[in-house]
């Protein structure tokens, strides 16, 4: 949202523009400051224009990116404004939005009489002109149940048209048959740098058919502005706000942008953190929030504060303050390439009994598009900590969740990679390491493993490189022929990786090594891996 050209406690956001306003007239509130105002409606034949006969909706959340007000029994609002703002309605539930060919919701109305600055090399809101007489927001009613899934893409990040045909056919191709999704969510680094790209991404996505919600994030952005309230310009001119909010069935979804570009310490790169506006934003939003609902809080960097993806950490705590009144919430980041579960104690700022839960996804690119390719000639693009490339699917039910991993390509059952030898000499007094990466996991999982029909045993969970990764990844320092595609990304140490030891004093043949694997959610995972036991080779003599 912006800041500049209005008083901070009404500070707001560029939008994008959205068809069925009427024309220009300013406005004027009884305070002197301009205001925004118009109806939010039955859009009964959906021409997306308020047509006499057709009536308002009475309190609705309308924001200007800042304050948030309730519609009156009218259906009428009045918001203020500056000359850089979004206003937007915040869908409630039981009602739907209209989407454009892109299938991204219309739900807001840009104001940006001068457009962006035109010094920026990529291209942001043209110049909208004064503010209309009443800027109107159709509604479409819809029944939602409260039970229902939404899929989640952390970090699509297409750097190149190559990079898009790997995304086209690594996930998009995939998740076009899957049924019973109500919309989907991307975790920001909708591409990489490339703001040029945003046009084919929106392309691409539309072709799945459901309404897309975007968020921006570090690769999204305009940094030639120098300002961190102008360096989403061409996010927000294709996407529209970068900070909003809507509700579907019993959840409330807050979406933040939580990138300080430039970083306040240097005035250069980036820093997780929000502004005073974004969270004076957050804070009305909540308020008007009924604490009976989940509530989804969705952003790019994750919230912990630590090493080069620090998050600043008084946000973090002021944030959670308006979660006072909320008891059922999670979060949702995307950013690292690393899949991760990240809880919040009252030793981070939460402020009820128990954690926070926060799912740091895993990512549609995974390490970058990088690593061998397979048999579609797309990067398999194994992320460090040893996850497997996917999306997540959030299963809602009344105010409680569920998160699915599916690695793309394989069956949704394959949650788990299990890296053991396949022979080992039989002989007394040892053991043999093995391990299994569970991709949904975290320390305090149950993870447990068996031999053919043997007692189930308790694995260590392990803090380190993943040894599967690591293999994958020396191929391309030891072949002597160059592979095709990119390198892969050093390893770093997986949140979720287990290990077992089997017993070298096992019969000579066959075995079935098993592993199951509790998550967070209680649902229960197996895996299993063949490996046989020989006699040793005799020792050649010594010459």
């Amino acid at each position: 949202m912006k800041t500049k050209h209005i008083l901070l406690f009404f500070a707001t956001i560029l939008i994008n523009v959205s068809s069925g306003f009427l024309p220009a007239v300013k406005a004027q509130s009884a305070t002197g400051v301009p205001s925004a105002t118009g109806f939010v409606y039955i859009d009964k034949n959906g021409n997306g224009k308020k047509d006499k006969n057709e009536t308002g909706v009475a309190n609705v959340a309308v924001s200007n990116g800042t304050a948030v007000v309730k519609t009156d029994k009218k259906g009428r609002y009045e918001l203020p404004v500056g000359n850089d703002n979004i206003i937007f309605v915040i869908k409630p539930s039981g009602f739907g939005v209209p989407v454009n060919e892109s299938m991204l919701p219309q739900y807001y109305y840009i104001h940006k009489p001068n457009g962006s600055p035109a010094s920026m090399k990529y291209p942001g809101v043209a110049p909208t002109g004064p503010l209309p007489k009443e800027i109107n927001f159709p509604l479409i009613p819809q029944k939602e149940s409260t039970k229902f899934r939404a899929l989640v893409f952390g970090d699509p990040q297409v750097y190149s048209q190559q990079d898009l045909d790997w995304f086209k056919k690594g996930i998009l191709e995939e998740v076009k048959g899957i049924k019973g999704v109500t919309f989907g969510l991307s975790l920001g680094d909708l591409v990489g740098d490339n703001l040029h790209l945003f046009n084919d991404y929106k392309k691409e996505m539309a072709t799945l058919g459901i309404p897309w919600y975007n968020m921006v994030g570090n690769h999204d952005l305009n940094f030639d502005t120098g300002v961190d309230s102008l360096s989403d310009e061409s996010y927000e001119a294709q996407f529209g706000p970068a900070n909003y909010s809507f509700e579907y069935g019993n959840t409330h979804f807050l979406i933040l942008d939580d990138i300080l570009a430039p970083d306040p310490r240097k005035n250069s790169g980036y820093w997780g953190g929000l502004r005073p506006d974004q969270l004076e934003f957050a804070k009305n939003d909540l308020a008007n929030t009924d604490t009976s609902k989940l509530v989804v809080i969705a952003f790019h960097i994750p919230m912990k504060d630590y090493g080069n993806r620090a998050f600043r950490a008084a946000d973090r705590v002021e944030l959670f303050k308006h979660l006072k009144n909320h008891r059922h919430v999670v979060m949702f980041s995307g950013h690292t390439h690393l899949q991760q579960q990240l809880f919040y104690t009252k030793e981070e700022g939460w402020l009820h009994e128990g954690s926070l839960h926060e799912y740091n996804a895993g990512t549609t690119s995974g390490d970058w598009y990088s690593g061998e390719l397979d048999k579609n000639n797309v990067p398999y693009a194994t992320m460090r900590d040893g996850t497997e490339k996917g999306y997540a699917f959030l299963n809602l039910d009344g105010n409680t969740y569920t998160i699915d991993y599916k690695v793309a390509g394989k069956d949704p059952g394959y949650q788990m990679n299990i890296f053991a030898p396949k022979v080992i000499g039989h002989r007394k007094d040892t053991h043999v390491d093995f391990y299994a990466n569970f991709f949904m996991g975290h320390e305090k999982n149950k993870v447990e493993f068996r031999i053919g029909n043997g007692d189930w045993k308790k694995m260590k969970w392990e803090d380190r490189i993943d040894p599967a990764y690591y293999e994958r990844f020396e191929r391309w320092d030891l072949t002597d022929t160059l592979m095709a595609g990119r390198r892969p990304s050093d390893a770093e140490e997986s949140s979720h990786l287990w290990k077992g030891s089997i017993s070298t004093e096992l019969p000579v043949g066959k075995h079935t090594l098993q592993v199951r694997a509790t998550d967070l959610f209680g649902s229960v995972f197996e895996s299993s891996f063949s490996f046989e036991v020989k006699e040793p080779k005799p020792l050649p003599k010594v010459k």
